[in-house]
């Protein structure tokens, strides 16, 4: 076991994994692939976890996540919306069974009054749907993408704990 928390998430996450056969792919844009990296900080990771996107810009959302440009025209890249297509593009562009999304403001920069930095949207798709999550951190660029990292993998744990009952 390890003392980073994210890595006994993902330690978590892969016991679940690994067990039932379930792959896992990552679409992030504020986190910024630290989701992928917590992932592969476990040895045996290949054995579940396909890959990820790392869509920072708009540009990349739309083109390799197919996340249409009116949604984020509409909603902005950072919303439930958004969050929800990257999901989905995620889940059908690496071909996996499962895969998380999140979008956010990390800052210091870039937030407004009305969508103020630390607003993060976590989405996971998977057969039965998108489950989309809207969190609001108030620590520094570190560590609201650790806190955006974890809320990811806890949403994952918990849909793939429910799916099992």
């Amino acid at each position: 076991m390890t003392d980073d928390p994210l890595v006994a998430l993902a330690e978590r996450l892969q016991d679940i994994c690994v067990l039932r056969g379930i792959t896992v792919g990552t679409a992030e844009s504020c986190t910024g692939g630290l989701i992928a990296h917590v992932l592969t900080e476990v040895p045996g990771s290949s054995g579940y976890f396909a890959g990820g996107i790392v869509s920072y810009s708009n540009a990349i959302k739309e083109r390799d996540l197919g996340v249409a440009a009116d949604v984020i025209a509409r909603h902005g890249a950072v919303s439930a919306q958004t969050a929800r297509a990257m999901a989905t593009g995620a889940r059908i562009r690496l071909g996996v069974d499962v895969a998380v999304s999140v979008t956010g403001i990390a800052g210091p920069g870039g937030g407004s009054d009305e969508k103020p930095v630390g607003l993060t949207y976590v989405g996971v798709a998977d057969r039965d749907g998108v489950d989309v999550r809207r969190f609001a951190w108030t620590g520094d660029r570190t560590a609201n993408k650790r806190s955006s990292a974890a809320a990811a993998l806890t949403l994952l744990i918990e849909r793939l704990e429910d799916d099992g009952e």
